[in-house]
């Protein structure tokens, strides 16, 4: 079969299979409906003629009630025409005890009569509500009926009140044709049967139930369907005509242009940019092919521009992560990492978060591209949402939300679509000592997440690639940054107590100092040393002396002010700088390091397995000297108290002393004056000997009980002192 009749077989199954079978969906659907509305017609009449006579045996009833109570008075004609003239009843008959007739009112039709109260299946020519007349006594003196014939007003109403026709099946000739019909449908039929009349009316028969003393017919005419059918006929025939026709032209003057035009375009499918197709007319098709060789010679330019493009973006990404490993500033390498990498997958916008070590969570640190957010705020367990799932899995993803889930987290920024990678430094491991303490594979830094590419296209596999190598790239990067900040961390840290150590300790006295000047403040240092600690290590080992300047450490801080410094200067000896404090509060930090030292014995696990927990006892011993009072330099003031600390070591230890007033030191040399200002004496300090203040407010006296350092006499020297790190005993 060749194209064009295949095209046009095809064009006709097209057009005409549809229109064939609509027609007879058509036809099949308004036949049913038709019959469907048909029959709930005469379900909702055959509730309202229940209804209706329903209505009609109460208002009989109530006529029967009325005459038989006014009747029981002796007045029974009166009775009697009052029911007849409200319109209760067409009719009414009062008999006696005896069934003889009474009174009537109204036109009586023969009987029988159907009974509302008993239904009986055979012919009656009206319907009738009985109540016995009663005297005082409740003794039955008669029976009052109240009357309504089964006529053509009786039937009209039910007609009206129920949107059906309605006919009884009494004894007696239809006074129509169509009556005749009727009723000799419904004769055929039980009770609640539907059937067809020959006149195409839908009938159904009634038989005497409860409330419904009556046998009747309700019937509706069936809907004619047959110029319908006639119509669809004529739909179908013309639409045929057309459809042929259009199908024959349509096959002679499009088959040869398109038969090119398709294989051109299953060429391009194949990736041959270079296909084009002849043009032999200026019509549509022509115009078609036309523009079908502009696309594709617009799309082959397109198409290498983006791959030489492409290209040297990755090699950009290449020789920027090279650069970036060597970066110390974090939020600068995080920044040029998302601006980057929004600019080589062209996405609208972009977020970076990194895993916290302390908290193990995922905290935001830049974003770009999205206006009102504050990345400062978002935070995310790990996996919650899109970025957590990805942190806590280590697998990148891409695509949709509202197709390819996960639902996003509180917080999280909203999106169409997304491609998100962890950042990730293969070959780092746990023994760098830099490792999240959380669920996240070993080697796992953040998350790097890209949303909403613009012109709505979806991220593809060559996105995905780029940012897994760039984000690795970052990475190690960002690896060296915390190796960097680390090793810098370690050089002013003491690693077995946490302190800051000496090099850390001449920063930061020489900047408490200059602060000190500029702003007339003073700034007390206290020089500690552990007593004894040289018997601690002979005695229990030097495992045991590191737990125990460990513990030391801890309380210390726990003693101090967030304001305040502490050190470890060397061995077990420490200092502690209190910015914008005298010598009184000095006093009384030292009082209670002191206390806070003594209070407690340090327990020491033992390293012999079966070996109890060992408590060794600690004391510590404080020297006092304070800026300006002490020292003109931050080495004199550590000089004084130093001395001090060796006079509260020769005071008998576990004590604190304040170096004594004296001529401003002003120079490192180790030769002190021996001319001093004034001497302290032993015992507490006065408020009005010292009327000082600390950073945290008045410190009263009594409040600090400060030891006076060793006396000095004017004029002598000062007895030799060992040299430091040799005063722990």
């Amino acid at each position: 079969m060749t194209l064009r009749a295949r095209l046009t077989a095809a064009f006709l199954a097209v057009v005409l299979g549809p229109v064939l079978l609509g027609a007879v969906f058509v036809g099949i659907a308004v036949a049913a409906v038709s019959d469907q509305r048909a029959t709930e017609r005469l379900d909702a009449g055959t509730q309202n003629v229940h209804a209706a006579l329903a209505l009609t045996c109460q208002r009989l009833r109530l006529a029967a009630e009325t005459t038989a109570l006014v009747a029981a008075g002796g007045d029974q004609p009166d009775a009697a025409q009052r029911a007849v003239l409200r319109g209760l009843a067409r009719a009414v008959e009062v008999t006696g005890a005896d069934g003889i007739v009474l009174t009537t009112a109204g036109t009586l039709p023969p009987k029988p009569w159907a009974d509302c109260a008993a239904p009986a299946p055979t012919a009656h020519a009206a319907i009738v509500a009985a109540v016995d007349v009663l005297d005082p006594s409740s003794r039955r003196i008669g029976r009052a009926y109240a009357v309504e014939p089964v006529d053509a007003t009786l039937l009209s109403w039910l007609a009206e009140s129920s949107g059906v026709r309605v006919d009884s099946l009494a004894s007696g000739q239809p006074e129509s044709e169509e009556g005749a019909r009727i009723a000799a449908a419904a004769n055929g039929l039980t009770a609640g049967e539907t059937g067809t009349t020959s006149g195409g009316r839908l009938v159904r028969r009634l038989t005497p139930e409860s409330g419904q003393p009556l046998t009747l017919a309700l019937s509706v005419p069936k809907p004619d369907t047959e110029g319908l059918y006639a119509v669809l006929v004529a739909v179908v025939a013309c639409a045929g005509v057309v459809a042929i026709s259009v199908a024959w032209w349509l096959a002679r003057s499009t088959t040869h242009p398109l038969t090119e035009l398709a294989l051109a375009v299953e060429r391009v499918a194949d990736g041959d940019l270079s296909a084009r197709v002849p043009v032999r007319s200026q019509d549509e098709v022509g115009r078609l092919g036309q523009t079908f060789n502009r696309m594709t010679r617009e799309m082959q330019g397109y198409v290498q521009a983006l791959t030489a493009s492409r290209d040297q973006l990755r090699g950009q990404l290449g020789v920027l992560g090279d650069t970036l490993a060597g970066t110390h500033d974090l939020d600068r390498i995080l920044q040029v990492i998302l601006q980057t990498a929004t600019a080589a997958t062209g996405a609208q916008s972009g977020v970076v978060l990194m895993v916290d070590p302390a908290s193990g969570e995922l905290r935001g640190q830049v974003a770009e591209g999205l206006a009102g957010f504050d990345v400062a705020e978002l935070r995310l367990q790990l996996g919650d949402g899109l970025l957590g799932g990805v942190a806590a899995s280590g697998e990148p993803r891409r695509g949709r939300v509202d197709r390819d889930g996960p639902s996003l987290a509180t917080g999280e920024p909203r999106c169409i679509t997304y491609v998100a990678v962890p950042i990730a430094a293969p070959g780092v491991g746990p023994t760098t000592g830099l490792e999240p303490q959380s669920d996240l594979p070993p080697a796992a830094r953040g998350v790097l997440a890209l949303y909403d590419r613009h012109g709505f296209d979806e991220f593809d596999d060559a996105d995905l690639i780029t940012l897994r190598t760039f984000a690795g790239q970052a990475a190690v990067a960002v690896d060296n940054v915390r190796v960097h900040e680390e090793a810098q961390r370690l050089s002013l840290t003491d690693p077995l107590t946490g302190l800051s150590n000496y090099r850390y300790l001449r920063e930061s006295l020489r900047r408490e100092v200059e602060r000190a000047s500029r702003f007339g403040r003073s700034l007390a240092a206290l020089a500690l040393d552990l007593d004894r600690f040289k018997e601690v290590n002979d005695t229990y080992g030097h495992a045991a002396g590191d737990a125990v300047l460990a513990e030391f450490a801890r309380r210390l801080r726990a003693e101090i002010r967030e304001v305040d410094f502490a050190f470890r200067q060397g061995g077990e000896e420490f200092v502690v700088l209190l910015p914008e404090t005298d010598a009184t509060g000095a006093a009384v930090l030292a009082e209670r390091l002191g206390a806070a030292v003594r209070r407690s014995p340090v327990l020491v696990i033992s390293s012999t397995p079966g070996q109890p927990p060992r408590r060794i006892p600690v004391t510590v011993s404080i020297g006092i000297a304070v800026y300006p009072i002490h020292g003109a330099t931050g080495a004199a003031v550590l000089e004084a108290a130093d001395d001090a600390l060796y006079a509260a070591k020769a005071g008998g230890r576990d004590t604190y002393k304040i170096a004594p007033d004296a001529t401003v030191r002003t120079t490192d040399a180790p030769a002190k004056t021996a001319e001093a200002s004034a001497t302290t004496t032993d015992g507490p300090v006065k408020a009005a000997d010292a009327p000082v203040k600390t950073a945290d407010g008045p410190v009263k006296a009594a409040d600090a009980p400060v030891k006076a350092s060793a006396e000095v006499t004017p004029g002598a020297p000062k007895a030799a002192q060992p040299p430091r790190q040799s005063r722990g005993g």
